[in-house]
């Protein structure tokens, strides 16, 4: 075993809280079944998470922006079936991902919902996805109409994917201890229930509707609208008008986008303003 003294030091600005150990990993790493298959690793760090990987079977392409840490993990794990790359995954290309892809990660607090997001986002033919990632943020992918964290979030997550919680760690199962607990989320995407040219649009109007989550939906989409066609909107999807955003699930918003883009005569388009925004 390698010397604690010989490991790069953990930067507190990039959030890193390492895993101490493989077993830890159990949840996520049974969710992938990444048995044979290619996985890509988001901030594999010391690589505990890589090793848990490696030795379930999987091919591991491991993105880690630390260039020291990068350089560690190629030194510790010399295998065939492993490479390291030095990038940002904030900035990678989640749409060029062969098929059948899965994703994993230990991913910094800071940055875990930015991180998904363009994943769900961006890749096309992604198989599924596993996250440690901080609790009160798994709680919001997987939250469900009328639980308190349920928000746009949880429904533009559900748009295309669906997201289980997997299990919870304590503060100890890391180092150094972070101050939260973590949880573990899994998620199977599953083909958007619209075209991706409407996806854009149904994002903020989304987004316009839990911007005042203690208004009604009328008072919220009012003040993007005007009451008068929010009104209108909303009675033609079907919603009550003193409805608030936590108690519409996804398909309510689905009837929402289709109603607001019926009355503005044209499709929602990114960069478009036709319809309504």
């Amino acid at each position: 075993m390698e010397s604690p003294r010989n490991r790069p030091r953990r930067r507190r600005a990039l959030g890193q809280h390492h895993l101490r150990g493989p077993a830890l990993c159990r949840p996520l790493v049974a969710f992938l079944a990444p048995a044979g298959g290619a996985v890509v690793e988001i901030g594999p760090g010391g690589g505990v998470l890589t090793r848990a990987l490696l030795a379930e079977g999987a091919r591991v392409l491991a993105v880690e922006l630390d260039l020291a840490w990068a350089a560690h993990l190629r030194r510790v794990l010399p295998d065939p079936r492993l490479a390291v790359a030095a990038g940002d995954a904030l900035t990678l290309a989640w749409e060029r991902l062969p098929a059948g892809v899965r994703v994993a990660g230990n991913l910094p607090y800071a940055v875990a919902t930015a991180i998904v997001t363009a994943l769900l986002r961006g890749a096309r033919d992604l198989d599924r996805a596993a996250f440690l990632v901080q609790l009160e943020v798994a709680e919001r992918f997987v939250a469900r109409p009328g639980a308190k964290e349920y928000g746009a979030l949880s429904v533009l997550t559900a748009a295309r994917a669906e997201a289980r919680l997997l299990g919870r760690l304590g503060p100890g199962a890391f180092r150094p201890p972070p101050k939260v607990e973590s949880a573990f989320i899994g998620l199977t995407p599953h083909p958007a229930p619209l075209p991706e040219a409407e996806m854009p649009g149904f994002e903020r109007l989304v987004h316009a509707a839990f911007t005042h989550r203690r208004k009604t939906l009328r008072n919220s989409l009012g003040a993007r609208f005007g009451s008068a066609t929010a009104e209108r909107l909303l009675a033609a999807a079907g919603i009550s008008a003193s409805a608030r955003a936590e108690e519409v699930a996804l398909d309510g918003f689905l009837a929402l986008h289709r109603a607001r883009c019926e009355t503005f005569a044209a499709p929602s388009v990114p960069g478009g303003d036709r319809d309504g925004w």
